[in-house]
């Protein structure tokens, strides 16, 4: 993983001395509210329903052991004893008091972490796949990359003041499991006739109040040029993208309005002023940043699929474990597992101080030190030897992170809605546990197979409903919580977004209205027809005809 320079280091310091004096100043009234406002949202600070909420920056979603166990502390002295991972691979605390702020902070500075740029109208957090580096299908690791991005994008003065926040995403394989087609921009890496590496240019995606599936305006970008074209896409929204309503002013908006192709004209006259300039990509800057992603000290192993064979067929909680949370890795004789945060009665995507801690020693003994989180709100060992699977399985059920249901319907993804956020219309994670509780029957659940559930409480989407197969929206009804459900969304490739359902829902027949959802697939589906392919063939009416009838 990247480590800080001495440069990196200071600016990371002066930053929390500065914030350290601005609280002071705002709480002892010398600033106002809204004075205070822009300088607590530089910093990854929100005002939530009850309290703060601090957003921590997770780089490409990659943590160190030394990191966590500072997680770990920071939750347990600074807040209720937990935190929350984030679609964007973030760590949210939700509950520090505002004058502690600054310290965790300084306590954050000492393990090369801090909370810049993951709010407000600038660049966030560029994400890509959490399987970036171990991935059988991988055609590059994107993480150098995104490194790369993240450099170039920090403190860029042009961009820390744009229309609206904007978001970028990196996809290294032939799967998109970076979901980058909503994303304002998404960078897909690839090769030429000649073997030539470049980037894929997808512009103008994302959820929200209106999502939109971006459009590729770029099939072939030579990666030297990556930087310089990047900005010659924040120039063109940066001036004229809207300002004067924040709900028009994402690029997605911009790029609709002028079509894709007058917006890719745009680009490329703004870029012929960049292209070869200061910001043009050489080998030696690629090579210094991808050492830093260098392959951990792999031993040469020998598959163990037969070996692990015998112990499925033995324990058959292990198979199920290993059918849906392990995942196949480059390298003979490992595997890469994911950490599920989501069992039954747990918020989705929620950590404790407790399981912060373990991980941090699970990392450590075996995965090289590194965990990796991912927008799909979990945790991934990446490099796990196979013979130590049963094992390490053994202590993930004692840590409460060996739930088998890695891609089934309650592997939930869920924003914490109104039991936090005072933007929210609804309450999110009793509708996730509601749910949860219906499809507790493993069989079934392995049975029903791979769907994407997701949960937001209001149209900001941080659930990413819009691109669930099926996707929750929470609505306000004269005061009452309602939930209106939509089909047929995808955030992998060729992404979709979901087709509203019908009328919405009270909050106690969510569990039947999804069961009706479910039955319909079973009823419909061809042999091992995934949800969603099912969904494509028949269409919307089938469920709907089902759904309202039953609650009509």
């Amino acid at each position: 993983m990247y480590v800080y320079d001495e440069y990196d280091q200071r600016i990371i310091e002066d930053r929390v001395k500065q914030f350290r004096d601005q609280t002071r100043r705002y709480l002892a009234g010398e600033l106002s509210g809204e004075e205070f406002r822009p300088l607590r949202l530089q910093n990854g600070l929100y005002i939530q329903r009850y309290a703060p909420m601090l957003r921590i920056a997770v780089p490409y979603g990659l943590l160190g052991s030394h990191q966590l166990r500072k997680l770990a502390h920071i939750a347990r002295h600074y807040d209720k004893g937990y935190a929350h991972i984030s679609t964007r691979q973030n760590v949210q605390f939700n509950w520090p008091e505002l004058e502690d702020v600054p310290e965790i902070l300084a306590e954050l500075a000492t393990v090369q972490m801090h909370a810049i740029q993951t709010s407000g109208n600038c660049i966030r957090n560029t994400t890509t796949d959490q399987f970036a580096g171990v991935a059988k299908d991988e055609l590059v690791d994107p993480r150098p990359w995104c490194e790369i991005i993240r450099q170039w994008s920090t403190f860029h003065p042009e961009f820390a003041h744009l229309p609206r926040k904007f978001k970028i995403a990196v996809n290294g394989a032939v799967s998109d499991r970076a979901a980058i087609e909503v994303h304002d921009i998404g960078l897909e890496a690839v090769r030429n006739g000649d073997g030539e590496l470049g980037f894929r240019v997808s512009v103008g995606g994302g959820l929200g109040r209106t999502p939109i599936v971006g459009s590729f305006i770029n099939e072939f970008l030579p990666w030297q040029h990556l930087l310089s074209y990047l900005e010659a896409i924040l120039r063109v929204y940066n001036r004229y993208g809207r300002r004067d309503n924040k709900f028009k002013a994402r690029i997605k908006i911009l790029v609709k309005a002028l079509t894709p192709e007058v917006f890719a004209e745009r680009v490329e006259a703004e870029w012929a002023h960049l292209k070869d300039g200061p910001t043009t990509l050489t080998e030696a800057e690629v090579a210094r940043v991808s050492a830093f992603f260098v392959e951990p000290p792999y031993e040469a192993l020998e598959d163990q699929t037969a070996a692990l064979q015998a112990l499925d067929a033995e324990h058959p909680g292990f198979a199920r474990w290993r059918t849906r949370n392990v995942f196949a890795h480059k390298k003979p004789g490992y595997a890469a597992v994911t950490l599920s945060l989501k069992p039954t009665a747990t918020a989705p995507g929620d950590i404790t101080d407790k399981q912060f801690d373990a991980l941090a020693d699970l990392a450590d003994r075996y995965c090289f030190g590194e965990v990796r989180t991912s927008h799909n709100q979990n945790i991934i060992l990446a490099d796990i030897r196979q013979s130590d699977l049963f094992t390490l399985w053994g202590e993930l059920r004692e840590l409460g992170f060996a739930t088998p249901n890695i891609g089934l319907l309650t592997d939930i993804i869920c924003c914490p809605g109104g039991d936090f956020c005072s933007l929210a219309n609804a309450k999110s994670i009793p509708i996730a546990e509601a749910i949860q509780r219906r499809f507790e029957d493993l069989d079934f659940l392995f049975d029903i197979g791979d769907l994407d559930l997701n949960i937001s409480g209001c149209m900001n989407a941080c659930g990413h409903h819009h691109v669930g197969h099926i996707g929750i929206l929470g609505v306000d009804k004269k005061g009452e919580e309602f939930y209106q459900v939509s089909l047929g969304g995808s955030a992998s490739r060729n992404a979709s977004l979901g087709q509203i359902l019908g009328p919405s829902f009270a909050q106690d027949v969510m569990p039947d209205v999804i069961s009706k959802i479910i039955d319909v697939y079973v009823e419909s589906r061809e042999e091992d027809e995934p949800f969603i392919d099912t969904y494509r063939r028949i269409g919307i009416a089938p469920f709907k005809e089902r759904v309202y009838a039953a609650n009509h």
